[in-house]
């Protein structure tokens, strides 16, 4: 059912438009060439893309900092593949990964098509906690970045989702209410929940079946057409 209410619709990006996985493993395919770093991109993935949830996770909540957050998810990956690399490396990498990361800028399929059917009927924005010097390239580089009229970085505010003050930040920035506003993103902690805590409407993108609370769930972008 199609909520008549709404004028400004919230946007995660990565996971959500942005495809994270596929952008970030080519990404590393780059610059592991580029350091002349043997290892196979698969097995590294296997045990990176773990570790860097968990690393996020413990950003969202304040509990490390940006530093320790790219530094300490690249050096558990290899001692978790049995490798041990240089502390310089492990810096140079980091570096690199952020650098080269907005060359690959694929989105998930219909994004494009979606957010021209939205834009016409309403006010669309990001709400990321992602790097704002990253998040802002991923937007420009990908050709997105015309559609959102207001885009909110947990860096700018100083907390990231869920905390209400991120969304609260967001609301106030597209001169938007709770009433009239639904968010729409990939994280049931981060997105889902952080903003159901300050009233507004949700929507789950995820490939994952099992409903969370009776909450309005699309495995694919296509299907947002269904509510609004």
């Amino acid at each position: 059912m199609k909520n008549n209410k709404v004028t400004d619709v919230f946007f995660d990006l990565d996971h959500t438009l942005w495809d994270f996985d596929r952008n970030s493993a080519l990404t590393f395919a780059k610059i592991f060439d580029l350091n002349s770093i043997d290892v196979n991109i698969a097995d590294f993935l296997s045990f990176y893309e773990p570790i860097n949830l968990h690393y996020w996770k413990l950003y969202r909540e304040e509990r490390i900092d940006k530093q320790s957050l790219r530094f300490c998810r690249l050096n558990d990956a290899f001692l978790e593949l049995g490798m041990k690399v240089d502390k310089d490396v492990i810096f140079k990498l980091s570096d690199d990964y952020i650098t080269y990361l907005t060359t690959h800028n694929f989105l998930f399929e219909d994004t494009h098509d979606v957010l021209s059917y939205l834009k016409i009927k309403y006010n669309l924005h990001i709400i990321t906690n992602g790097f704002e010097e990253v998040q802002n390239r991923k937007l420009t580089q990908s050709n997105i970045n015309h559609f959102f009229k207001t885009i909110t970085n947990s860096e700018m505010v100083g907390v990231k989702k869920p905390n209400p003050k991120i969304f609260n930040y967001a609301l106030e920035k597209a001169k938007a209410t709770v009433e009239t506003s639904i968010m729409i993103g990939d994280s049931y902690e981060a997105d889902i929940l952080g903003a159901q805590n300050v009233g507004m409407d949700v929507i789950l993108v995820s490939a994952n079946k099992d409903n969370k609370n009776g909450i309005k769930q699309v495995t694919n972008l296509i299907e947002l057409k269904q509510y609004l």
